[in-house]
This record gives C-alpha cells, sequence and structure tokens, in this order.
C-alpha cells in the first residue's frame, strides 16, 4: 500500500469510529509500526484533518470539513468549478464567501495538473445574473431555521400584493435564475408552498420544532415540486 492510499485509509478509518481509537489499534490494522502511524497521523493533521488525541485515550476525529488530498478527474474537477460558480453568481453573501474558500480548499490539495484543469476548467456558468429582489428577511435566518427545524410565523405578500400571515415548516431555499425560494409545509394550506423570499416580509420562530425528520419532508417536498409550478 503507498502511503497516499495509507492516509486515506487511516482517514475513513477514523472516520468509521464514533469513539477514540487507540495508535496500536489503528496501527495494526493497516499493518505498520506504531512509529509510523504517529507520523502518518501528524501528516493528516498538517493537512487540516481534525483529529484529536490524548495519551492513554486515543485519537478521534472531530466532525468538520475537511477535504483530504484525493485525486479528482479533469470532469470531476469541471464539475467542482461549475457548481462553485454558479453558487458565486446565485448565492447570498454568506454562500458566495463559502464557496470561494471551498474552491481554495480544493486548489490547496490538487496536484500540479490539477491545478492547471481547475484555472483553465472546460466549462462556464454563463454570465452574471441580473440582481436578485432585496429581501427584507436575511437568507441567514431562513437557513439557520431550516436547520433548527424552527416553525416560523411570517408575513407573506402573494402576487397581487395581498398580504397574509403563516405558520410554516421551512424545509429548503431554492436559488433559480431570478429569484429565491423558500420551500416549505404551511400549516394554513395543510400542504406545501414555495414562498418567495423576497416577498417575505416577516420571519419570527414560534418557539416550536416541526416533528419529523426533515430529510423525509424534503423527499416529499420534491414530489410536491414535480408536479407544480415552483412559485
Amino acid at each position: 500500500m503507498s502511503r497516499t492510499a495509507r492516509l486515506l485509509t487511516l482517514l475513513e478509518r477514523l472516520r468509521a469510529k464514533r469513539v477514540p481509537v487507540t495508535a496500536s489499534e489503528l496501527a495494526l490494522d493497516l499493518g505498520v509500526s506504531e512509529r509510523t502511524l504517529y507520523r502518518d497521523i501528524a501528516t493528516l493533521i498538517e493537512q487540516g484533518a481534525p483529529i484529536h488525541g490524548e495519551a492513554g485515550i486515543g485519537y478521534v476525529l472531530r466532525p468538520g470539513l475537511f477535504l483530504p488530498p484525493l485525486m479528482l478527474s479533469e470532469d470531476e474537477i469541471d464539475a467542482v468549478v461549475l457548481g462553485l460558480r454558479y453558487v458565486d453568481q446565485r448565492g447570498d453573501d454568506v454562500l458566495r464567501k463559502a464557496a470561494a474558500q471551498a474552491l481554495a480548499k480544493i486548489d490547496a490539495v490538487l496536484n500540479a495538473s490539477g491545478k492547471d484543469a481547475m484555472r483553465a476548467p472546460t466549462v462556464h456558468s454563463g454570465p452574471p445574473v441580473p440582481d436578485f429582489p432585496i429581501n427584507t428577511v436575511p437568507l441567514t435566518s431562513l437557513r439557520a431555521a431550516i436547520r433548527g427545524q424552527c416553525k416560523l410565523r411570517i408575513g407573506y405578500l402573494d402576487v397581487q400584493g395581498e398580504p397574509s400571515n403563516r405558520i410554516v415548516w421551512p424545509v429548503v431555499l431554492g436559488f433559480l435564475d431570478n429569484v429565491r425560494i423558500l420551500g416549505a409545509w404551511c400549516e394554513k394550506r395543510q400542504d406545501f408552498r414555495s414562498f418567495r423570499t423576497d416577498r417575505i416580509t416577516s420571519a419570527d420562530e414560534t418557539g416550536e420544532r416541526y416533528p419529523g425528520a426533515r430529510t423525509v419532508l424534503l423527499s416529499r417536498y420534491r414530489t410536491h415540486l414535480a408536479k407544480s409550478t415552483p412559485w
């Protein structure tokens, strides 16, 4: 096994563990000496892996967005660049910053040919999109409610400008060419609805979490979208 393959294997072993694992156990699993294991751990930490270790306890991989030093094909690099450029054009300030940081992290772990492919991709995301309508409620607040499964009391203006108040279960944010939408379960309609974020005039947490798993609601919302207009 090459050292690169061993480092990736070590990372996967740590990722699969939910409790600290000792150096001796890892070394035995990989078929190397403990001295080699310590060097490999140090290398991964230097490259950004969130590995935490204590004498007599062992090592554990903390949750994080660490990208291991993987080889990407030219097509994979094109896909990554296209997706992140799309976010740069259509995302909010937070997501645009995150996309730039992710691109820098990926560039840092690519070899020379991979860096060349990233800097001269064969795909393009198209011209910049027009300015999006201004949101009264920050998208960061909506994302926080989605992640926390928090019920929201929103004020909303329909296409005719008529106001209404709803209790919604926020599921996902959609970034379309000219608008952004909040996909949510609407208690008033007892169905899924897509709310244009620029028409949401207020959004306050009710103090309640909606029941069930958001992943299930997201799947049901996608089925709903397939049958209806997204806004």
